[in-house]
């Protein structure tokens, strides 16, 4: 939470950029007073920085309630890594889908968080609990799981260092578990979480890996627990992920 002496701080950019971070993955919609409360910055400075931003097409304005802005996704599909490697994963998350009849999600590691940048959506009675662009803990999910049990040593304890916060009574939070888990998905080649994230929901997921074995990103399978089974579903994820790897390899080779 950002206090008051922050506040009489900042610069500008980080005035806006505390407006950017007072949305939430499922918010319909704030008015300038809850942004203004979020972010801990004056009513009347959220007012202003809001009005620049809406001309800018940063936010959009519906009646009182704000939105961000067609032109952040704009700017977005510009970002080198995560735009080549969904045009390279659509055709083989796209087959996934089709296979498994379930969700499929590409993620990438952004230090202790996984943020979604490709999603297939599967059965349309599942309910959507990820949107592109949503963070989610990487020791909670199979995706993150997946990232890090491939990530270099110092990449792995720098996210045990911030602590292995609790989703739901399933999450893991030792770290001597969290290590076990991680050895034992690079053996399996294949990362599983039942209700670790959320409760009523699983996923399974493996690593896309470059150059040397580096991780890139992961591709996952998921849904209700009672939909997606692991020991069903991780073949077709840990062969799909293989996959990718290898035209992502060949892709930067030529």
């Amino acid at each position: 939470m950002r206090t008051a002496s922050w506040t009489e701080s900042v610069s500008v950019l980080d005035r806006v950029t505390a407006v950017f971070d007072a949305f939430g993955d499922s918010d319909d919609g704030l008015g300038v007073s809850e942004l203004a409360r979020r972010a801990n910055l004056p009513k009347s400075t959220v007012s202003r920085i809001a009005a620049d931003l809406v001309v800018q097409r940063f936010l959009d304005r519906d009646g009182d309630k704000l939105y961000l802005g067609v032109r952040l996704f704009e700017l977005g599909q510009t970002v080198e890594q995560p735009r080549v490697l969904r045009q390279a994963a659509i055709p083989v998350m796209t087959e996934l889908r089709d296979m498994t009849g379930q969700t499929v999600h590409l993620a990438v590691l952004d230090g202790s968080d996984v943020v979604v940048v490709a999603i297939m959506r599967g059965a349309p009675t599942a309910t959507p609990m990820v949107r592109i662009g949503g963070r989610f803990l990487a020791h909670a999910t199979a995706l993150g799981k997946a990232i890090l049990a491939h990530s270099p040593r110092d990449v792995v304890e720098r996210v045990v260092g911030r602590g292995l916060e609790s989703r739901t009574p399933h999450t893991i939070t030792d770290p001597s578990v969290l290590l076990q888990n991680l050895a034992d998905i690079r053996r399996l080649g294949v990362a599983t979480e039942v209700e670790e994230l959320a409760l009523g929901r699983t996923c399974t997921a493996a690593a896309i890996l470059g150059h040397g074995g580096a991780p890139v990103a992961a591709l996952s399978v998921a849904g209700a627990v009672e939909d997606v089974l692991p020991e069903r579903v991780g073949p077709s994820v840990r062969a799909a992920a293989a996959t990718l790897s290898r035209r992502i390899s060949s892709d930067r080779a030529h």
